[in-house]
C-alpha cells in the first residue's frame, strides 16, 4: 500500500539505473501495432534479483505518482518487486552509500526492493512516474526506512 506521510510517497522508483537491462526496442505486431520493450530483466537497478511473493493470493498495483519540483518521498524500502516509467520530468533517487541515479522522461526501472532510497523531483516541473508493484495480498508496496 503506498502511503503519504509529509512529503513521503512510497514510489518505488529508482531502477532507472539508469536502466536495469538496457535500451527499448520495439517490434511490429502487423501494420497497425507496434510493441516497444521499455525494461527486461531479472535484476532491480541495485541488482537484487527479483523475486515474487508467495503464499498469498498475486495482486497487481499500477499508479500514477505525481510530485512538485523538490518534492521527495522520503527514506523507503519496498515490500515486493516493482516497476516504473517517467512519463514527464525528472527524478533523482539517493541509494545512500551506492549512489544516486536521475532518471528523466522515457526511461523504465525496475526499483530496488530491499535498498533503502530516497527519491526527489529535481526537474523545474512536476514529475510523474508510472509505477506497477508486483505484489500479493497482504504485502506492502512501500515501508518507511526508519534508520534514516
Amino acid at each position: 500500500m503506498s502511503y503519504l506521510n509529509g512529503r513521503h510517497i512510497g514510489l518505488g522508483i529508482a531502477a532507472l539505473g539508469l536502466f536495469a537491462a538496457g535500451a527499448a526496442s520495439t517490434r511490429a505486431l502487423d501494420a497497425t501495432t507496434r510493441v516497444t520493450q521499455l525494461l527486461s530483466t531479472g535484476k532491480t537497478v541495485m541488482d537484487e534479483p527479483i523475486v515474487y511473493p508467495t503464499g498469498s493470493p498475486a495482486k497487481l498495483t499500477a499508479a500514477i505518482v505525481e510530485m512538485q519540483p523538490g518534492a521527495e518521498t522520503g527514506w523507503h524500502t519496498h515490500g515486493v518487486p516493482l516497476t516504473g516509467l517517467i512519463l514527464d520530468g525528472e527524478l533523482t533517487v539517493d541509494y545512500g552509500a551506492k549512489g544516486t541515479r536521475t532518471y528523466k522522461k522515457g526511461q523504465s526501472v525496475a526499483e530496488a526492493i530491499s535498498i533503502p532510497h530516497n527519491g526527489r523531483n529535481t526537474g523545474t516541473g512536476i514529475m510523474k512516474l508510472f509505477v506497477v508493484y508486483i505484489g500479493a495480498e497482504g504485502a506492502a508496496t512501500s515501508i518507511p526506512d526508519k534508520h534514516h
